[in-house]
């Protein structure tokens, strides 16, 4: 049996009607106003409880500030630096005082080249901080299941 074009054409439109007929759209009910006036309270009557991800997600925020904070001034004291900020200046001294510590475990890891301004290991930390906040948001959220929350 040979079908020609036509036939083919008019089972494929029948298939789509068929599709079109059954698919049923459904749509949420437009919103009625109340009617009548009375005085009702629409606010909740008890405290509603706090979602189940909220300590998760003030803890993911606490730790990508502090991160943060720490990589801000990391990015300061490379830049005080690379502009060759006066060291003795209470400010510029006091920055490069509150880095020190985070700032020692990477010095020594490169050469440091003879006369050059550029803060290695300052970089090296805000890099190092970064992907650490990093691998602890996803650590919680991997272990409390909260896969859909940002940060």
């Amino acid at each position: 049996m040979v079908l020609d074009r036509h036939d083919t054409d008019t089972d494929t439109t029948k298939r789509v009607d068929r599709y079109e007929r059954e698919r049923v759209v459904e749509r949420p009910p437009a919103y009625a106003p109340p009617t009548g006036t009375s005085n009702v309270n629409v606010g909740p009557t008890t405290a509603a409880p706090a979602a189940p991800n909220t300590a998760v997600w003030v803890f993911t925020r606490v730790v990508t500030l502090l991160f943060t904070v720490i990589e801000v001034l990391l990015l300061l004291r490379f830049v005080l630096k690379l502009l060759g900020a006066n060291a003795q200046q209470p400010l510029v001294d006091g920055l490069y005082r509150v880095t020190e510590p985070v700032v020692r475990p990477f010095q020594g890891i490169f050469p440091n080249p003879g006369g050059t301004a550029i803060d290695l290991p300052a970089l090296l930390a805000v890099v190092f901080f970064f992907l650490l906040a990093a691998l602890i948001v996803a650590i919680v959220r991997a272990v409390t299941g909260n896969r859909a929350a940002s940060y």
